[in-house]
């Protein structure tokens, strides 16, 4: 319960492309990976890749307590800032209160080098309970100061017809200050975004299907993330292998 808790709480910050397995163990420590090749590197409605193929890597260790810290990092290619590479850290600690409700509380640091100004740090909270997410990030720091909040809402199975698994999110991120600007000059400071994927572990490998979408028009996504496209309606294949 607490390794599938970490795999689906981290996963909504930074987009794991899989449900990680145990790489190693000892009586309290579990040493969890995993490698995957995407079509796009997503995260939350938005491509990190101008819509680019992505490799991401994880590994986290785990103990039998709860606490947990890890790494994840993945390539980037984002209009008009030099960073090639995403590094994320994180550390947490998940709780199952039954088998089917828990709750993940931990903090993230985002790292872009050659691109500070994308350096940021999240502290987060996400219920679980009967497939049910309810997830919260907050961070001070966006962009040098701003002050940003995401909540999402999701849900998963795993266990539909001949191995499938689907879930499904609905996410608004929120801005302090006005950070898209539409065609007519108006401005606004947060945007919803959706998700609807599908996934099958077949040949001992991991492989998913989403469908990705904002409500941000080409205009304000050009402004925020530097390409028209990166926020508009698309589909992200991945495949991947746990260790």
């Amino acid at each position: 319960m607490k390794k599938t808790l970490l795999s689906l709480v981290v996963g909504a910050g930074i987009s794991y492309g899989a449900q990680a397995q145990a790489l190693s163990r000892s009586e309290n420590f579990d040493l969890i990976g995993s490698v995957g090749a995407l079509s796009e590197y997503s995260m939350r409605g938005v491509s990190y890749t101008q819509r680019k193929p992505a490799v991401q890597a994880t590994a986290t260790l785990a103990h039998s307590s709860g606490l947990y810290a890890g790494v994840w990092s993945s390539n980037v290619d984002i209009n008009g800032i030099d960073a090639r590479y995403e590094a994320d850290y994180f550390a947490g600690y998940t709780h199952p209160f039954t088998d089917k409700v828990g709750i993940d509380v931990g903090y993230i640091k985002y790292t872009f080098p050659k691109g500070s100004i994308l350096n940021a740090t999240e502290t987060y909270a996400v219920l679980t309970a009967y497939g049910f997410k309810l997830g919260s990030y907050y961070s001070d720091d966006y962009y040098g100061d701003q002050t940003y909040l995401y909540n999402y809402i999701g849900y998963g199975v795993k266990d539909l017809p001949y191995g499938i698994g689907l879930d499904v999110r609905y996410g608004v991120a929120d801005y302090k200050d006005p950070s898209f600007f539409s065609s007519n000059g108006n401005a606004k400071n947060s945007y919803r975004e959706w998700e609807v994927k599908v996934s099958k572990n077949w040949l001992t490998l991991d492989w998913s299907a989403s469908y990705v979408d904002t409500n941000l028009s080409e205009t304000e996504c050009l402004g925020f993330q530097g390409d028209k496209e990166s926020c508009s309606a698309r589909i992200v294949l991945g495949v991947s292998k746990s260790f």
